[in-house]
C-alpha cells in the first residue's frame, strides 16, 4: 500500500494520460465485440464532441490544478480533515476511507446537486444528451461543468483532508470507472448485478441515462454504488426498456454538435416529465 501511495504521490503527466487514453482504447474496442446496443451510428463522428468536451476538461483540471495541489499540501502539513482526525488509523483503511469520502463529495454528492439545482441541471444537461451512450460520453461534460465539478473535489480535500497521493489515485480509479460504467458492452446480468453492490455498473449506470424521470434521476454513483443505496437514490431498469438523451431536448442532430451543446446551458429551462416507475 505504501509503495502504491509513493507512485501516486509522484505519478507522471504521461502516466495519467495513458490511463485515460488506455482505458478508452480498450472500451472502445471491448463495444466492437460485446455491444448492449447495435447502435446505427458512424462511431467516429458520434465520438467528436465527446472527445472535444474530454480535452476541455483535461485543460481546466490542469490549470486549476495548483490549487488542488496547494489545499492538499495544506491539509496534509495541518493534519486537517476528517481521515487525519481518526486516530490510530491503519494505511490501507485511511487511503480506503479517503477514497470513499473523495467519491461521495466530489462526485455522488455534486452529480445529485447537479440534478437538483435547475442552472446547474442545464449545465449538466450535455452530459445527458447524448443519444447513444457509450464509453466516450464518460467525459462529455460543459466546460462550466467541470468547473463545478472541479470546485466540489476541492471541498471534498479540504474536508477529508486527503494528501495528493490520494487525489490522484481517486482521479485515476474514477476515470476508469465511468469509462467502464458508460461502455456500451454487455456483461452477464449476473456479473452486471453482482458488480453493482459494490461499484457502478455498466447496467446500473445506463438507468440513469434513460430519457424521462424518474430514472434520470437516480443511481447518481461515480465509482461506488453504496451511496445510491444508501441514500435511496438507486433504481433498476430493464436495459431493454431504456432510451438514451432527455425529453426536453429530443433533437439528435443538435445534440451532436459542440457549438449547439455549448450553448445549450443557456437555454430556458424545460420542465422534464415523468413516468410511472413500472412503465
Amino acid at each position: 500500500m505504501e509503495t502504491l501511495i509513493n507512485y501516486f504521490e509522484t505519478i507522471p503527466s504521461l502516466h495519467r494520460s495513458l490511463i485515460l487514453v488506455g482505458g478508452l482504447t480498450f472500451f472502445w474496442l471491448l463495444e466492437g465485440s460485446l455491444p448492449l446496443v447495435n447502435f446505427k451510428y458512424k462511431k467516429w463522428k458520434h465520438a467528436l464532441p465527446n472527445i472535444f468536451f474530454t480535452i476541455t476538461t483535461i485543460v481546466i483540471n490542469f490549470g486549476l490544478a495548483f490549487m488542488l495541489i496547494g489545499t492538499s499540501d495544506w491539509v496534509k502539513d495541518n493534519q486537517f480533515g476528517i481521515i487525519n482526525w481518526i486516530p490510530n488509523l491503519p494505511l490501507w483503511a485511511y487511503v480506503l476511507l479517503g477514497v470513499l469520502l473523495l467519491d461521495f463529495i466530489g462526485a455522488y454528492l455534486a452529480h445529485f446537486v447537479e440534478h437538483k439545482v435547475k442552472p446547474l441541471w442545464m449545465v449538466h444537461l450535455v452530459h445527458h444528451t447524448d443519444h447513444n451512450v457509450d464509453t466516450t460520453t464518460a467525459n462529455r461534460h460543459h466546460p462550466l461543468e467541470s468547473v463545478i465539478r472541479f470546485v466540489f473535489t476541492l471541498a471534498g480535500v479540504f474536508i477529508i483532508g486527503t494528501p495528493i497521493a490520494i487525489v490522484f489515485l481517486y482521479q485515476s480509479l474514477s476515470l476508469v470507472a465511468t469509462q467502464f460504467s458508460h461502455a456500451n458492452i454487455k456483461l452477464p446480468n449476473k456479473v452486471d448485478k453482482a458488480l453493482s453492490y459494490i461499484i457502478v455498473s455498466p447496467n446500473m449506470h445506463k438507468v440513469h441515462h434513460h430519457y424521462r424521470l424518474p430514472y434520470t434521476d437516480s443511481n447518481y454513483g461515480n465509482i461506488f454504488s453504496i451511496w445510491d443505496r444508501l441514500f435511496g437514490t438507486f433504481m433498476a431498469l430493464d436495459p431493454k426498456l431504456i432510451v438514451y438523451g432527455v425529453d426536453t431536448f429530443p433533437d439528435e442532430e443538435a445534440n451532436g454538435k459542440i457549438g449547439a451543446l455549448l450553448k445549450q446551458p443557456f437555454h430556458k429551462y424545460r420542465k422534464p416529465t415523468t413516468i410511472k416507475s413500472s412503465e
